[in-house]
């Protein structure tokens, strides 16, 4: 039997879930913490007594946003075996996933942050990211290692910069085109 949340991890969860959607839309400067104490429905005092500050908030939103990924590679390699990058490629950059900043893939949006961090910020982005990697080379065929690892880095770096510019043009054919075309780059990416 699971034991439920307290309140005080009831609290802090709806606090991480509004700064999440905050720092994914809005970016870093463009977010507050009294918006995200609003969002949360509580006072900036629980905000703070929660992550301390802003940039406590961020690390939180980061690590728990890369963490999605972590757990969701796993269920797609299981779900879909061989035909996994395919069908992870279509969620990724499918769009629904493309038109939901607040909710949407955290390598995407917060990375810019993250480029214009501090080095312990660096760091711990880039441990996610070696996971992330390695989970993605553990579900490609053929090659070394090190060749499938440079396979996951192509993919999922495909992957990034085509949800990147394919949320940010205007013209939804040329999203869509974008979309596709990472989509296609990704998979051939992945292959041996």
């Amino acid at each position: 039997m699971t034991q439920s949340p307290t309140k005080k991890e009831q609290t802090r969860a709806r606090i991480l879930d509004a700064a999440s959607k905050s720092f994914r839309s809005s970016g870093y400067a463009g977010t507050g913490v009294d918006g995200i104490a609003k969002a949360a429905g509580v006072t900036s005092g629980a905000f703070y007594a929660h992550f301390g500050s802003k940039d406590g908030a961020f690390d939180a939103v980061l690590a728990a946003g890369m963490d999605e990924v972590i757990e969701s590679i796993p269920g797609f390699q299981t779900e879909f075996g061989s035909d996994w990058v395919a069908a992870f490629a279509n969620y990724y950059l499918g769009e629904a996933h493309r038109n939901d900043l607040a909710c949407g893939c955290a390598m995407t949006t917060l990375s810019p942050e993250v480029a214009r961090a501090d080095l312990d910020m660096h760091t711990a982005y880039e441990t996610k990211m070696n996971r992330i990697v390695g989970l993605i080379a553990d579900g490609l065929d053929g090659g070394s290692e090190d060749a499938r690892n440079a396979r996951a880095w192509a993919m999922i770096s495909t992957l990034i910069g085509g949800l990147t510019l394919s949320r940010a043009v205007a013209n939804p054919d040329i999203a869509n085109g974008i979309a596709a075309a990472a989509r296609t780059a990704a998979v051939a990416a992945s292959e041996a």
